[in-house]
């Protein structure tokens, strides 16, 4: 399987990002561009996106860009800073940079935006598996 196909199957087998109506924007090996609309079932008790909204869209985003390689990666270590809350209606974003790819781990930045705006940034570190991506 072919590393920019890995996100879109990926997609089709994960019911929580079908859900959150996460859409691929672009996708190519060591970089995946994710983005969704903020929905009314997603606000807190404050009127804003809850924070697990912005945390799930990079974590998303990390997860599929990590595959992209063609071996199996999982998440072993993320972390995130919000930088702007989200109201119902917003367009986000999530754009990775690949930092680092070694052997058995890879280090990703990622971008959560609002238009141009940067409103939260996820970094998260990815363990490899010897296992690959089929067809």
């Amino acid at each position: 399987m072919q590393g920019q196909d890995i996100p879109h199957k990926m997609l089709s087998l994960d019911p929580f990002s079908q859900w959150l109506g996460i859409k691929i924007i672009s996708s190519e090996v060591g970089q995946v561009k994710v983005g969704l609309i903020v929905r009314q079932e997603m606000l807190n008790s404050m009127g804003k996106a809850h924070g697990g909204i912005a945390y799930s869209l990079a974590d998303t985003a990390f997860g599929f860009t990590a595959n992209t390689n063609g071996r199996k990666a999982v998440s072993i270590e993320t972390s995130i800073n919000h930088i702007e809350a989200l109201n119902e209606g917003d367009e986000i974003y999530a754009e990775v940079s690949l930092e680092s790819l070694k052997n058995k781990l890879g280090f990703y930045n990622i971008l959560i935006k609002r238009d141009e705006t940067v409103v939260a940034i996820f970094k998260g570190v990815a363990f490899r598996t010897s296992q690959e991506w089929e067809d």
